[in-house]
């Protein structure tokens, strides 16, 4: 339940056209759900704003499934990350209604529940073709959470015009995330180059010195840029819900009543 669906259905017992009993029976799942290997969280998207996501890579390819076919019956969007592409045959096999995309190894599921996010622009720019994979996680789970995204991939320092010819779009940008392994020095050089908040994600890729990821992760913790963010490495996921986070449309604010003036 998101908070979309439960203003809804508040508003249908106000109205009443739902009774109280009928509200109970929807909301008594709420906030656990107990499976035999899992504990679902189906209040997360009213606490945080972001609905509850699978990290598929050490369960089990039926612990899966058990999870993916209860969040499946809920009115949410449906998101597992790390699937490798035997479990995703087996859950794609046993349950209806799921998409895999073996780049991102991301299962996708309930997409008609996607709300899209009236709000600004979030970029995705990688240094290398090779990065691509972690950057299709975070476009995905965006995707999902309902932000508008472009990408720009393949655009490193070491041909630094093909970052300089997107300068536009990186002004426009409401968020912007960089993902770089190597040397990682291209997060860098994007937040000198917007006024928008940079997320850094390093990646493993590269040559033995670059250590699985820890020197990009390094040269962007020590980054002179102001403006950037890092995550962990090869997180994808992680930078698209601090993305959304920071993408997401402020709240109306009810007007507060003027404090009376008790002056003579």
């Amino acid at each position: 339940m998101n908070e979309q669906t439960l203003r809804a259905l508040l508003e249908q017992v106000r109205r009443g056209e739902a009774d109280t009993e009928d509200a109970l029976r929807q909301l008594r799942l709420l906030p656990v759900q107990e499976l035999d290997s899992a504990r679902l969280d189906h209040h997360r998207s009213v606490r945080t704003g972001l609905p509850e996501a699978v990290f598929a890579e050490y369960k089990s390819g039926e612990q899966l499934v058990t999870i993916l076919r209860a969040m499946l019956a809920r009115k949410n969007v449906v998101l597992a990350t790390r699937v490798s592409a035997e479990k995703a045959a087996q859950a794609c096999r046993e349950l209806n209604g799921l998409s895999y995309h073996p780049l991102a190894r991301v299962l996708t599921g309930n997409d008609h529940y996607i709300e899209e996010v009236q709000a600004g622009l979030i970029t995705l720019v990688t240094a290398g073709t090779s990065d691509i994979p972690v950057a299709e996680e975070a476009r995905l789970t965006l995707k999902q959470f309902g932000h508008a995204t472009r990408t720009v991939y393949d655009a490193g320092v070491a041909g630094i015009h093909r970052i300089l010819s997107e300068a536009a779009l990186l002004q426009e940008s409401r968020v912007v995330i960089v993902i770089a392994g190597m040397e990682g020095a291209l997060p860098s050089v994007v937040a000198g180059m917007t006024p928008a908040p940079v997320i850094a994600v390093p990646t493993s890729i590269g040559y033995g010195a670059g250590a699985g990821g820890y020197a990009a992760l390094l040269g962007m913790l020590n980054s002179c840029a102001p403006g950037l963010a890092v995550v962990n490495i090869d997180n994808g996921f992680g930078a698209a819900c601090m993305a959304a986070a920071i993408n997401r449309p402020q709240q109306s604010q009810q007007p507060q009543p003027k404090p009376a003036d008790h002056r003579a």
